[in-house]
């Protein structure tokens, strides 16, 4: 179903000319596929969590998940270069961790955080399932929590991490380094750490020109272009 795609899952044991597949009807009767979607569950109800601070609203599939990001990792050896970046997966059923994101193209998901490398293979993923207050700390925000968590399987090999202005942090790049992955990424000049006079109403800058200032193995640097 993944490569054939059709408007209904009626339409995969359609018998009309124009529409018809025999794999579907030879593999499974559509209403044996339907009993079974029906009732398609990977956890025990009867053990469902009780709704304290640590919740997992994922706990129905947290099963299924954990399994997933745990092969991603196992069969898999990434390239140096890595990327953090967030998805959003297309969704209209009824999730409470819906996402509604008007400036995208796919409006209405489900956010997941994922490490990638330069081949476009997850070498793992995390839902968004709203605000992570349990994760932030006085010296981690949530965002950051959130990186540490995706590259924990690639500290001490000298990866190369790459991500844009959402995550990356001088704070968050110091503690990278610290286990052996390299960073690099946009970031907004009011970060905490940041160069106070980084800032576009500090900075005059012309077509052309470059400012750059180092502190140890960190570099920050902005340029005019256009």
């Amino acid at each position: 179903m993944g490569h054939i795609l059709k408007d209904t899952l009626h339409d995969y044991w359609s018998r009309l000319r124009q529409t018809h597949t025999p794999f579907f009807g030879e593999t499974m009767i559509r209403d044996r596929f339907l009993h079974i979607l029906h009732f398609l569950h990977f956890a025990d109800n009867s053990q469902r969590p009780d709704q304290s601070e640590e919740y997992d609203q994922l706990w129905k599939l947290r099963i299924v998940f954990d399994t997933l990001d745990d092969n991603y990792a196992k069969f898999y050896n990434p390239s140096e270069n890595l990327a953090v970046d967030e998805v959003i997966v297309k969704y209209r059923g009824r999730v409470i961790f819906r996402q509604h994101i008007p400036k995208k193209r796919k409006r209405f998901g489900i956010k997941i955080y994922k490490l990638c490398d330069e081949a476009g293979y997850t070498c793992a993923m995390r839902v968004y399932l709203g605000k992570d207050s349990q994760s932030a700390t006085d010296d981690m925000t949530a965002t950051h929590a959130t990186v540490r968590h995706l590259t924990r399987r690639v500290e001490g090999l000298g990866h190369k991490l790459f991500m844009n202005n959402f995550f990356s942090s001088p704070r968050l790049f110091d503690n990278l380094d610290r286990h052996k992955i390299n960073s690099c990424g946009t970031v907004q000049p009011n970060r905490k750490d940041m160069p106070r006079d980084f800032g576009p109403k500090q900075l005059k800058l012309k077509r052309g020109d470059l400012r750059v200032k180092t502190r140890g193995d960190l570099t920050a640097l902005v340029w005019k272009d256009r």
